[in-house]
């Protein structure tokens, strides 16, 4: 008896094409945290590569990366950080501001979020521009945090998003690629 070949966590991700406008080839990733062999999965491959490293702190970039940070920092057995969308953290921030294909917007970090000194892995669903992995990189380091690496379901290498992170001396891995955007 043949087994069926192993799934990957690309097998897990859904494209839906003309969403959120006509052009856009959207990959959802609510398919693969709906699985829980494809969830189990990514969070094992997400944290892998740091095992064993000292990190202080997973921090989730807004919003699918709280569910994907949330899970890596229990395994990880540290503290989890969101990077919210400016308005929504109840505490002192510090914010910073990115530009978007049309427009500009803003995320913040509790100021007491970080200490100087903590080992900071940052983990999000996808990798486009690289605009709010570079904002939260900017916010984490501001509050005197190193950002070991910046970990990711998906890499779109068309957008330019890993070029933009390496090129300020960051690790970046991602689990899977899709071509174009």
């Amino acid at each position: 008896m043949t087994r069926p070949p192993r799934k990957t966590v690309r097998d897990y991700i859904r494209t839906i094409p003309g969403f959120p406008e006509p052009g856009i080839m959207f990959r959802d990733v609510t398919t693969l945290f709906n699985d829980p062999r494809g969830f189990r999965m990514a969070i094992d491959l997400l944290l892998h590569p740091y095992a064993g490293l000292q990190i202080d702190h997973v921090v989730g970039l807004e919003a699918r990366g709280f569910i994907l940070g949330g899970a890596v920092a229990h395994q990880m057995s540290v503290g989890f950080t969101p990077v919210r969308k400016k308005g929504k953290l109840p505490g002192k921030t510090i914010e910073q501001s990115y530009k978007l294909e049309y427009g500009e917007a803003t995320v913040e970090l509790h100021e007491d979020a970080i200490q100087p000194g903590d080992q900071v892995l940052v983990v999000d669903d996808l990798l486009a521009t690289g605009g709010t992995a570079e904002a939260g990189v900017s916010l984490i380091e501001r509050l005197g945090g190193e950002v070991i690496a910046c970990a990711f379901v998906i890499d779109l290498p068309d957008l330019g998003g890993r070029k933009r992170l390496e090129g300020m001396g960051l690790t970046v891995d991602a689990l899977c690629e899709f071509e174009g955007d």
